[in-house]
């Protein structure tokens, strides 16, 4: 599926209330968990141990930070809307999340985006996205939320 092109108010407004899109699938590796716990200072060993995680963890092999998948966000939102006319971008909050399944290693995983709402505030826009990290072959997602970004377009 081609990526929705949003240029202006008017063109998020056409959406508001409908699917936006499904990103592709993206595969977490355990070299991919490794570098996010290098980058966080995160180490547990649920996530950097196999053996251990194995042996000892809940889920049978280790898990991926459930924070590296919310930063897979702006990767996957940018498959299922390519905005452009901007002058500036700000992810702006995200309400609501919940983590609702671990994503184990070699997992793959995809975002489902839907248009809550839109609004012009004086010529920034607020766009809230539903979203949900959905799990290749699970029944429940691995997050949920509400994330909003504000949009400042050119005249």
């Amino acid at each position: 599926m081609s990526p929705i092109t949003i240029g202006s108010f008017e063109d998020f407004e056409k959406f508001i209330g409908q699917e936006l899109g499904v990103s592709d699938y993206h595969q977490i590796t355990q070299e991919q968990i490794n570098k996010f716990a290098d980058a966080t200072l995160d180490h547990q060993w649920i996530h950097t141990n196999p053996e251990r995680a194995k042996s000892e963890g809940a889920f049978g092999d280790t898990i991926a930070h459930g924070y590296l998948t919310l930063s897979l966000v702006p990767y996957l939102w940018e498959q299922i809307v390519q905005v452009q006319n901007l002058k500036m971008m700000v992810n702006y909050g995200i309400e609501n999340l919940r983590f609702a399944q671990a994503v184990l290693v070699n997992n793959e995983v995809r975002l489902n985006a839907h248009l809550k709402n839109v609004v012009n505030l004086r010529g920034t826009i607020k766009a809230e996205v539903d979203v949900k990290l959905e799990i290749k072959d699970q029944r429940k997602p691995a997050f949920t939320g509400t994330l909003v970004f504000l949009y400042h377009f050119h005249a």
